[in-house]
């Protein structure tokens, strides 16, 4: 009798799978636009905050490192927010420092942690706006990157969640799996985001004319200013400006929640560094007591 039962149960499984198969509404996909692609911004344009700050705090659930260590970071952060101040040689050596962290741990960990910690953290920070904006792209037949100072192991596990192409980020050395403590290049910040959509254009056969740019921050104008249809998501007051001068479309998806947000750490320069600086930390404490 058991075994009639699990035979009919196996035989209905089937038939509903096949019914439902049949029953499914499929679309052609768009005809693909190989020569025009779209570029976001991750951090307050793509994501709520920054993501290397969510990937600190999901560090910190863990018990990677103490929550006074993420509010010495945060509150780091928003102090640099309020100074906008990107001296290049600070910049330097707070990279240095956590590239000096981050040595010796696998890359296989890094990307494990992401993964678990962007399911938890950072995906319901996705501004819907954006997301759909991306979508649009993608369903004009374009393909779509992120591009941020972001390591791009994490920037990587972004774009795969969010069905995007791919993903442009900060790149480290690493060796047989581990990072070095190097870069390979520098941060992906500022004028560093225009060569790579420069060198990507080279590679992939893009027309620049026809592709699209979006960011919240003045820092990355010359990467809106590189393609031929910038838009200012969430922007700053400077980018704001700037747009409204250009003509460039804006879009503000912090409606009622700016105040807010204002407040928020912002991965930008040396803050995105910073944010390293607390995950690599986090990573040396825990591979080293493993």
């Amino acid at each position: 009798m058991r075994r009639l039962l699990r035979r009919t149960h196996h035989t209905e499984a089937h038939v509903a799978g096949e019914v439902a198969a049949a029953a499914a509404v499929t679309t052609a996909p768009a005809e693909p636009d190989l020569e025009a692609a779209a570029f976001f911004d991750v951090d307050n344009t793509m994501m709520r905050g920054a993501s290397i700050y969510h990937f600190a705090r999901g560090l910190a659930t863990r018990g990677l490192f103490t929550t006074s260590d993420l509010m010495r970071f945060a509150i780091g952060q928003a102090a640099f927010r309020l100074r906008g101040n990107e001296n290049p040689e600070h910049i330097a050596v707070a990279r240095e420092a956590a590239l000096a962290f981050v040595a010796g741990s696998k890359v296989e960990d890094v990307v494990r942690l992401g993964e678990e910690i962007y399911d938890e953290v950072m995906a319901d920070r996705i501004w819907a706006g954006t997301r759909a904006l991306a979508q649009s792209h993608l369903d004009m037949g374009q393909r779509v990157w992120l591009i941020t100072a972001t390591p791009v192991e994490l920037a990587r596990v972004i774009a795969q969640r969010l069905g995007l192409t791919g993903a442009l980020g900060t790149v480290a050395e690493t060796r047989n799996g581990v990072y070095t403590g190097h870069l390979v290049g520098d941060l992906l910040h500022g004028p560093a985001k225009a060569e790579a959509v420069r060198a990507l254009a080279r590679r992939e056969g893009l027309d620049l004319t026809r592709c699209t740019a979006y960011s919240d921050s003045a820092n990355d104008l010359p990467m809106l200013s590189l393609v031929g249809h910038a838009v200012a998501i969430n922007p700053d007051s400077e980018l704001r400006e700037h747009a409204r001068k250009h003509a460039w479309p804006v879009k503000d998806f912090r409606t009622g929640r700016k105040a807010t947000l204002a407040a928020l750490p912002v991965a930008a320069g040396i803050g995105a560094v910073a944010g390293g600086i607390a995950a690599g930390i986090a990573l040396r404490r825990h591979y080293r007591t493993r």
